[in-house]
């Protein structure tokens, strides 16, 4: 480190008058990390490792090199109960539209490979008898009657995943206020 104080009279003199010369002594100029506008990219000879030097940094040695992953911890202490409806209803129509889609593939991938007409003759020999034919599991497993059945059950799910997604958010917020709420740590990516 230099001192750029100027001459300090020794320890002794402190006690007495001041004398002349220490009046005149030039102000305090700590050094500069960057070079001043109109420097010209020196430091004037007042810089580390003397003479003038450019105003570009060095790294230090033993410096981190790779950079720091920022990372925030966040707690989730209240779930708006009207928003987690929408979201709750919106996901059970796709599931619905998804599990009728499904089960009409379904149907008629085990029509073509004759699942339907093979079970549908093994139950009937079971179930008939002299005067009748018995039970007639293809006219009762048509895709008309599927697909009814399977929207059926799709708009039960709707109602009851939007009621209980809504309730699951009250009940949410009854015990966030209790414990604070799901902390989150969320991290930056890289």
């Amino acid at each position: 480190m230099t001192d750029t104080r100027g001459q300090q009279p020794p320890y002794e003199a402190y006690g007495s008058k001041p004398q002349p010369q220490q009046q005149t002594a030039q102000p305090y100029h700590p050094p500069q990390a960057y070079p001043q506008p109109g420097d010209g990219g020196t430091h004037g000879g007042r810089g580390r490792g003397g003479g003038g030097t450019t105003g570009v940094r060095k790294p230090r040695t033993g410096a981190r090199t790779t950079p720091r992953t920022r990372k925030a911890r966040l707690r989730v202490s209240k779930a708006d109960p009207w928003s987690v409806m929408k979201v709750s209803f919106l996901l059970s129509i796709a599931l619905g539209v998804c599990t009728v889609i499904a089960a009409a593939v379904l149907w008629m991938v085990m029509d073509a490979m004759g699942v339907f007409s093979t079970v549908g003759g093994t139950i009937s020999e079971a179930t008939g008898s002299n005067e009748s034919n018995g039970f007639d599991l293809q006219s009762f497993l048509s895709l008309p009657r599927v697909l009814m059945f399977t929207s059926i059950i799709a708009v039960i799910d709707v109602v009851l995943a939007t009621a209980l997604g809504t309730l699951g958010a009250f009940i949410y917020n009854l015990s966030a206020g209790f414990v604070g709420g799901v902390e989150l740590t969320l991290a930056e990516d890289e």
